[in-house]
Parts: C-alpha cells; structure tokens; sequence
C-alpha cells in the first residue's frame, strides 16, 4: 500500500459526521494556518521539528559497495570458514562430520532412515525406472545421439545426484527441452548426420561446460542468474519447446523417410506436406494407437483411479514391450518399419579422450553450455522447490546447482550428456511414495541391469513407439491455465511469455530465449527510465498521505504539491524525465490553484517524498538542482522529506542543502508545518 507513516503535526483535527465534512473542515484549517504564513514565533513544536530535522542531516557516513562487497564476501565465505577451522581446532571429529553433512546432504537424514522408507523407496525406483527406460532413449534420439547415451545418462547422474543433492523427490535424467537445446544448437557446428562422431564429442564437450558453470555458480552463490529467466519467459519457453518437439517427432511417427534438420514450425510443416507420399501406415497406426493407450492411462484413468498410477507410469514400458513383440512376430521391420536395432549395452564407457578444448568450435560450445546450464537449472530447481514446499522442507539452491554440477562434469567424462530434474518423472516418483534420494539409486541400478542384460531384446522396438513416448510426455511441458493467469495479472508479462513461445516455435530455440529475456530486460528498463509519479494527499484523521488517485478519500493540502517518485532509484538515465514530470505537475497544480481558488490556495511549496528513493546520482542531483531554479523562477519552493541514508549523504557532499535553504524533513507533515506556517525559511 502507497501510504507514508508521518511524525507529530500541529495541525487540529477536527471531528464531523461524516468523512466529506471531515475534509472540508481539514482544509478551512490549513487556509487558517497558511493565512498565518507571516508569523515568525518560534513554538514548541518549531523546535521540536528542529531537533527531528538535525536527526535527517546528522547521519553516519554510509558504507560504500566496496565495503558492502568486503562485508558480504566475508559473511559468506570468510567467516563460514573461520568458524569451520577454528571448530576443527578444537573438536575435529565434530567439525568434519558437520563439513561432510554440508557437501553430502543425505546425510543429514540417513539417521531416520528405515526399513519402511526403503521398501518406499524401492518401489518408487523401480516404477520409476520403467518410465525412464523408453523415455531415455526417446530423449537419446531427439538429442539426435545413439539409444544408449540415453540410458547412460539415467545411470552415473542419478547416482552422484542421490550423494550430492538436497531434493528428495526429484528424478534425474535426460529431459526433453535440454535434448532439444542440444540438438538444434549444435547440428550448426556439426552435422550428426554426416559426422557422428564429432557431433557426439561436441555433445559432451557442451555438457562438461555446463557442468563447469553449474559448479561455479553454486561455489560463488550466483543463483540470481538462473533469475534472468522469469516465470513467464520459462512458461512460453518451455510450451514453444514442446510444440517443436512434437512437430519434430511427426518424422518418426508418420515414418517419414526425408525431413529437414530445422526446427521452426514452417519448415517442419513445409517437409511434412512434401513427404506425405512416404507415409507409412504400418507405422503410423502403432505409433498413434499406443499413443491412444499411454494418453489414456496417464490423463483418464490414473486420474479417475488414484492407484492406478502405478499404470500411467508403466505405460510408456507396456508400449515398448507390446509394439516390440509385434514387429517381431509380423516382421515389419522387412516392410518399412523403421527400428531402433543395436543398441549397445555395458557399463558407461569413458569419454574423457572425446573432449574437446581445441577444437575450432570450443568457444561455441561452452557459450552453448552456459545457455544449457541455465535452462537446465532453471527446470531443476522449479520442479524441486514445488516438491519440497509440498513435503515441508526448504530446498538449498547453491547446493543444487553445485550437485547438478559436479554430476554433469562426472558424466561428460562417462559417457552422457546434460541431465537434470524432470517434471514428469519427478511427479511419478512423488506418486509413487519416494521418501529420499534413494529411489534414485534404486532407478539408476535397475537401468544399469537392463543395459547389461537386455539391450538385446531392444533391436526389434519401432522408432515410432518412441515418437509417441516423447509425445505424451509434451503436453504437461504446455500450461495453457499459466498463461492465462499471466495474461490477467500483468501484460507485459505475457508480452514476454509470447515471446518466448513465438520465437521458438517460428524461428528457433535461441531466438525464442533471447527475445524473453530481452523483453523481461526490456520491462525493467522501461520502469526505470521512465518511472510513474503520484501526487499524495493527508487521509482524514491521521498523519497518513497516499497517492489520491488510489485513494480519492485524501485530501491535498493548499498551498504544497506532495509528490513521490515510484522508483528506487533517480541516477542519469531517468532524472530529467523526473524532473520535468515534477515540473509539470507543480505548474499545472499552480495554474488550478489560480483559476479555482484565492491567492494563498496556490502552490509556493513542492514537497519530495523520497522515501522510495534508495540511491542517487551526479546527474539526479544535477537535474534537483535544475528542478529548484526553475520552481524559484515560478514562485515555488522545493523541500525534501525522508531521504534515505545514501540520498542525503550525497546531497550534503554536493552542498545541495544550501541551495534548498535546508528544506529537509523527517516527515512529510514536518514539512508542511515548518514550510507553511513560516515566511522565513530554516536556515542551516
């Protein structure tokens, strides 16, 4: 609520019975006391507002950003430290535990565990894994790498996630928003198609560099990063993102042969409608048909039947299995069935010798990685923080980001690519009654036994049952009810969301996430540079003044403007436009006072509410210093109430106060009672 908190007045208040003769009666007093302007007795209250005006001027100095810098680099790293050594001195058993419970989070709650939460655990993993299972490989194949890399990347992940991370609920793996990211990004530097082998050292090179980042941010508390996408951006990011996805997996579903490597909706359609002539059919009814199955499972029956949810999550699994024995037994793959074949099995094999630091595309790559990173990020902690709030406990953002570090450098360097939390499969394993991390672990060994023991039974399984695992997966990425929310609440916010979803969907991934963050910089700019100013007015019976047009029941006061900047900040780049709003409003509120009422209803006093104001400038006080030649040259003073600690620091060293006739006050209604009730102005 606009409204300031104002110190003691002298004004008399006046009781009536009902609120308009209030104010009447409020405004006959102030014409009394403004006819008074003339006198010079000095009251009790005078000296009082002197004294309350020596508080205003006799501040300390304030600390400056280098020894706000100092103070908070020693609050979080030195201090920390000092404490953590100076306790290994003296009780170094203790010490180390506790250092050991902050890098290593679950074991803080592996006292409580219990035989109870395993079995929790160890069906929720294993519900999980069946869901994981087809989905990594889709993902594999969006990311346009072979099968396997998939299933490697829910195996080492999960794992170092389950040692390092604080979400007790999240699902680590490949998701589909990243393995898009990766795939349209770097088939510019490197056609997978034509050069496989490069292609996939670059996929690794850019998930090592999100790992770097990743890290970094969690060890330097950078988590206000992740914060340059908002909620309305991540919302039309993400629903572009699913609809190219979609549009991208029609190649496998309809069995496509020819289908162009961009991801903007008109090319993708303009290679659908050409190569309609080779449809396949075979594949298109097993590819939608299943698709019918894992949809309704998920949106009808699991819904209607809450323990039923064991089944949308096997589904995708179902499909796999089903479909696979029918290629099998009808032997489609000899009549055009494309099928995914080979997939090789194994432990994750080491990928250290496939980075690449010298290769003419590195730079490229770890830009890519950082857009990586933050995406992923993003993703990780919003589905987290939603599953911990539900579950009661606070989720560490720089522990997440450094775990979700350190787990996609351990994986660039064994064989996978960028993984973080995923929405869908996080929901699953919440459903499914996870009570830690191990269900993670429980996942990531039952994925591990089905790459040594069942590849092989994979090689008959359709590409297009993975087009539609990945299909039924999109429309939870596709918050239509968000959207609509944010269209209500603020349209620039939509303008953002927009955005993003248009860009992505028409002209590419990178194009939809710049135009988001460009437009949410955009806003903010645009509030600083050209911020509102309110005219406040006292509430009846009170010391209270707000904004009248919120709040048409306050009242102006005669013979003052009281004006307040809605900003936190006046500096170069909004300072004249300040100052000429102000302007413009003391000589329109002048010009009234003229028109509409006697002489000494005019406006002679400007009042500055700076109590919004946390910092200024050379170039604001340059253009206050302006703004009082120019008020004096129209019969009008300015004065200034409740400036802020660094505000009149630096209107002091200026000597600005000498020019104002040390016009500053406390409060609002100080300024009123020491302005208009003396002709002789205080001195300094």
């Amino acid at each position: 609520m606009a409204v300031s908190r104002e110190g003691e007045t002298e004004f008399s208040q006046l009781e009536a019975s009902n609120t308009k003769g209030f104010s009447q009666t409020l405004q006959g007093t102030e014409k009394v006391q403004f006819s008074q302007f003339s006198q010079t007795v000095q009251t009790p209250m005078a000296s009082d507002n002197e004294r309350r005006r020596d508080w205003v001027l006799n501040v300390p100095k304030p600390p400056g950003w280098l020894s706000n810098l100092k103070t908070s680099f020693k609050k979080t790293v030195i201090c920390p430290l000092e404490n953590k050594l100076e306790c290994i001195g003296k009780q170094p058993v203790p010490a180390l535990v506790s250092i050991i419970n902050v890098i290593f989070p679950p074991l803080s709650w592996c006292k409580e565990y219990n035989v109870t939460k395993f079995k929790r655990d160890v069906l929720a993993g294993l519900t999980l894994a069946s869901l994981c299972i087809p989905q990594s490989i889709g993902y594999a194949t969006l990311a346009k790498l072979d099968p396997q890399y998939g299933l490697y990347t829910s195996v080492i992940p999960p794992l170092i996630y389950a040692m390092m991370g604080s979400s007790r609920e999240i699902a680590i793996g490949p998701v589909a928003v990243v393995s898009l990211l990766l795939s349209s990004m770097i088939q510019k530097l490197e056609d997978p198609t034509a050069n496989p082998i490069g292609y996939r050292k670059l996929v690794l090179t850019v998930t090592f560099f999100a790992g770097i980042f990743q890290a970094a941010f969690g060890l330097l508390r950078l988590g206000f990063l992740v914060d340059f996408l908002s909620h309305a951006a991540i919302v039309g990011f993400m629903a572009g993102a699913a609809s190219v996805i979609g549009l991208q997996q029609l190649k496998s579903l309809l069995g496509i042969s020819n289908f162009t490597n961009k991801t903007d909706i008109i090319s993708v359609l303009t290679s659908i409608c050409k190569s309609m002539n080779t449809l396949h059919t075979f594949s298109f009814m097993i590819g939608s048909s299943f698709l019918i199955f894992i949809l309704l499972t998920k949106y009808y029956l699991a819904r209607k039947y809450k323990k039923l949810f064991w089944l949308a999550a096997m589904a995708p699994l179902l499909s796999v299995i089903l479909s696979t024995l029918i290629v099998f037994l009808t032997r489609a793959d000899k009549h055009g069935v494309k099928i995914v074949k080979h997939i090789i099995g194994g432990l994750n094999p080491s990928s250290i010798h496939e980075l690449q630091f010298n290769s003419p595309h590195t730079a490229e790559a770890a830009k890519i990685g950082l857009i990586v990173a933050l995406v992923a990020l993003t993703e990780a902690i919003a589905v987290g923080r939603s599953f911990a709030t539900m579950k009661g406990y606070r989720l560490d953002g720089n522990k997440e980001m450094l775990a979700m570090g350190v787990m996609n450098i351990t994986g660039s360097l064994t064989s996978c690519y960028v993984a973080t939390g995923s929405f869908s499969r996080t929901a699953v394993n919440f459903s499914a009654g996870c009570e830690t991390a191990v269900s993670n672990i429980v996942m990531a060994v039952t994925v591990l036994i089905s790459l040594e023991f069942f590849t092989r039974l994979l090689y008959f399984t359709p590409v297009a049952i993975l087009a539609s695992i990945i299909l039924s997966a999109l429309p939870g990425l596709i918050n239509i009810s968000e959207a609509k929310y944010i269209w209500k609440v603020d349209k620039m916010d939509f303008l953002a969301c927009a955005a993003a979803f248009l860009g992505v969907l028409f002209v590419s991934v990178e194009i939809g996430l710049l135009l988001a963050v460009g437009i949410s910089f955009a806003k903010i700019m645009l509030n600083s540079i050209q911020p509102g100013t309110e005219k406040l007015g006292r509430f009846p019976g009170s010391d209270l003044f707000g904004d009248v047009e919120q709040y048409p029941i306050a009242t102006k006061t005669p013979g003052a403007l009281i004006v307040r900047v809605k900003s936190a900040l006046l500096c170069f780049a909004n300072a004249n436009f300040i100052r000429g709003r102000i302007l413009n409003l003391a000589l329109e509120e002048q010009d009234e006072g003229a028109i509409e009422s006697a002489d000494q209803d005019r406006v002679q006093l400007v009042i500055l509410d700076m109590s919004n104001l946390l910092n200024i400038d050379t170039s604001s006080i340059a253009a206050l210093e302006d703004l009082q030649n120019e008020l004096e040259s129209n019969g009008m003073q300015l004065a200034l109430a409740n400036p802020r600690w660094h505000v009149i620091h630096k209107l002091k060293l200026a000597n600005f106060l000498k020019k104002i006739e040390g016009r500053v006050f406390l409060t609002i209604g100080e300024a009123i009672e020491a302005c208009l009730t003396s002709k002789n102005k205080l001195p300094i």
